[in-house]
């Protein structure tokens, strides 16, 4: 029995090391779903056939016992314990871990393996007294027996779970970074582009030859407005204020351009309260409003509100549209909503929401976010 416990000790590491090792290779096969489950699978049966494999090992020096335990009775047993042990290992990972340990309550998770390791050695009694009634059920035996696999599963449950985690944690950071580069190059080719620079600079000509009192402050935003996608764009996140005046900055300069044929009205509460956010999160979507409700509309109008609180911003942005220009207008340059929705789910997860709709010539976007 002790070689019996050594190699499942040394079979159970070596599985797991492997496990971690496959997991940290970045192959496509690797990737799918049925890949780890036959994996699982193949992991799990050859730790428990160990017994059977090295049973010539130590069948001369005992005969009578290895012929009791390849019984039908004992066999059946032996399944239904294995059947137990995979069950408390995928509960661990899956159920107790994410409830107790990913929320902090250590203690109540250590308290909770009492009832587990009982609930354990009440079901090895059951089983025993199933298939094994020719023998008499030693608990001071069982439990020797039991809290050595007991401890090896749940040590193993962990270690998977944790391993698991990193990796998906390492693979969201790899994803995140790339859809970072792409953001910023998609952001360079549609905020930066000739056709808005060219329209602000040919306002602000007009501007200095009428000797305008305007010139200077608009001279001012562009030049705000530059610096922050320029340098600031760079940083992790920001505050919540300066993304504010990125957005102000360049409603002005918009509305500059269109003047009259545009109503715009932007509304913002911004608390005092420090509240940091990702670079440049909003603005596609009011340059979404710009480029979709302007032009060949009638009563053009856009309606811009921000309001950070309770931990939550609030964002709204609603512009007529003409439905006849905006497949036109979708094929050019931006960045589109489809990589605003996938960035959004690579930065928040769960903790955002995003409603668009189209009502009455009217186009809503609404978005929640849980500042983290």
């Amino acid at each position: 029995m002790v070689a019996e416990k050594k190699a499942f000790v040394a079979t159970f590491c070596q599985l797991y090391f492997t496990y971690a090792y496959i997991s940290s290779m970045k192959q496509p096969w690797y990737s799918k779903k049925w890949v780890m489950i036959a994996f699982h699978i193949a992991a799990w049966t050859l730790l428990f056939s160990l017994p059977f494999l090295l049973r010539p090992t130590y069948e001369n020096s005992n005969t009578h016992e290895s012929h009791d335990h390849t019984g039908w009775n004992a066999i059946l047993k032996y399944i239904l314990t294995n059947v137990l042990w995979v069950s408390f290992f995928y509960l661990n990972a899956y159920v107790l871990m994410p409830f107790f340990i990913y929320k902090k309550k250590y203690w109540e998770y250590a308290a909770l393996q009492v009832p587990v390791f009982v609930v354990l050695i009440i079901c090895d009694w059951i089983l025993f007294r199933l298939f094994l009634t020719d023998r008499t059920y030693q608990l001071r035996l069982a439990i020797l027996f039991v809290i050595f696999p007991y401890l090896f599963v749940l040590a193993g449950s962990i270690a998977f779970r944790m391993i698991k985690d990193k990796i998906q944690y390492d693979q969201l950071i790899q994803d995140r970074e790339k859809e970072n580069l792409k953001t910023e190059l998609s952001f360079l080719r549609s905020q930066v582009s000739p056709h808005f620079m060219f329209n602000v600079l040919n306002n602000m000509v007009a501007l200095a030859r009428k000797k305008s009192e305007q010139l200077e402050p608009s001279l001012l935003k562009l030049s705000s407005l530059m610096r922050y996608m320029l340098y600031e764009a760079d940083e992790e996140k920001v505050p919540l204020e300066k993304e504010t005046e990125y957005l102000q900055s360049y409603i002005d300069l918009q509305q500059q351009r269109f003047g009259n044929n545009v109503a715009v009205n932007f509304h913002s509460e911004v608390p005092d309260k420090h509240y940091d956010i990702e670079p440049m999160l909003l603005i596609p979507f009011v340059e979404n409003a710009f480029k979709h409700g302007t032009g060949m509309i009638e009563n053009a109008s856009i309606d811009i509100e921000l309001r950070a609180k309770n931990n939550m911003l609030n964002f709204v942005v609603r512009n007529k549209y003409n439905p006849e220009s905006i497949e036109i207008k979708d094929k050019t340059s931006g960045i589109g909503m489809s990589n605003v929705k996938r960035r959004l789910n690579l930065l928040y997860g769960g903790n955002h929401s995003l409603l668009i709709s189209k009502n009455d010539g009217w186009f809503s976007v609404s978005l929640q976010l849980n500042f983290h």
